[in-house]
């Protein structure tokens, strides 16, 4: 059996003030709660099962350079219903996050999807740090060739909050309204799949304008990329804008990122993962790494191409 990162481990990583990555893992959702940056990764430390883990650990930064991380915040021994489906095996990866009212919520998908349906559970703690205690049952279960993974909740300007998740098999985007408590789906909302979806869906809203951008290719492949589509409304219909995080030389199938931003500042951020490679051919193989690099809009609101790289972001505090 393999587990995370301990905090011992990870503390003892040399701190490279303005350089990527900026800590070991995938499917990043970094955001910002109070006066400290927080990041959700996926992570392993067995090189060879890098796309999933038995446990999830917390990173938190006052100015996106110097990282500390967390006791494992939420083990899969502590998810009560995890064997109720008789799969062989379980793991868990790609985790997302949305605070309300104090109480932090923390969405992760639980795999692989066969020969058992996929699945997504959320936990709840009083602090972005954990531990988080599961809610007591699967929040969504895949089947009938949609994979319930990568969970993403947006909690719009009037409130309401909405549910996205799908990718992979089947790679269909389904977005729900959550119930009030945010543990219990609410109805389904029909909407478009937008073009090159493959995974990992995040929803941000600047000036009106919604931002649905997700992953596309394989995961393991370098064709692995960003895009997105936007609209007028959290549920779309979507206007594909195209490609905005390609593969570079050295850093190859970016993806499963988020945005954020420092409220003091304005400036907008993406993470990512990314697979050190200069191979331009799949399967690639290795440990991946997070990065994080800042975004530029444009006037018209369309988002500038970014360009993977080691160069870091300049420190940012929060206060």
């Amino acid at each position: 059996m393999f587990r995370s990162l301990s905090l011992a481990a990870v503390l003892a990583l040399p701190a490279l003030a303005h350089a990527n990555p900026v800590f070991p893992g995938a499917d990043p959702h970094v955001t910002v709660f109070g006066d400290l940056y927080w990041a959700y990764p996926t992570h392993s430390t067995n090189p060879d099962a890098q796309f999933h883990s038995f446990d999830f650990v917390a990173y938190s930064s006052p100015d996106l350079v110097n990282w500390t991380a967390t006791e494992p915040i939420l083990k899969i021994e502590d998810i009560p219903w995890i064997k109720d489906d008789g799969a062989p095996e379980r793991f868990l990866w790609a985790p997302g996050i949305v605070e309300k009212d104090g109480k932090y919520y923390f969405y992760y998908s639980v795999g692989p999807q066969n020969p058992k349906p996929s699945i997504i559970g959320v936990a709840v703690a009083d602090n972005p740090a954990g531990p988080f205690k599961d809610s007591g049952k699967p929040l969504l279960i895949g089947g009938d060739g949609f994979e319930a993974i990568d969970p993403m909740v947006f909690i719009d300007k009037d409130g309401t909050a909405y549910f996205y998740a799908g990718g992979s098999a089947g790679a269909k985007l389904r977005v729900w309204k959550l119930k009030p408590n945010l543990i219990e789906l609410d109805e389904e909302i029909e909407v478009d799949t937008p073009p090159e979806f493959t995974e990992g869906a995040f929803m941000h809203e600047i000036d009106g304008t919604y931002y649905l951008s997700y992953s596309h290719g394989g995961w393991n492949n370098p064709n692995y990329s960003v895009h997105y589509a936007t609209s007028d409304s959290p549920v779309g219909p979507w206007d594909y804008k195209g490609p905005i995080l390609n593969s570079g030389p050295t850093h190859k199938g970016p993806g499963h990122h988020s945005f954020f931003q420092n409220p003091k500042t304005g400036q907008w951020y993406i993470a990512y993962h990314y697979w050190p490679s200069d191979k331009n051919e799949p399967p690639l193989t290795g440990v991946r790494q997070c990065n994080i690099q800042p975004v530029t809009f444009h006037k018209d609101g369309t988002i500038e191409t970014i360009t993977p790289t080691s160069e870091g972001p300049e420190a940012s505090p929060l206060k």
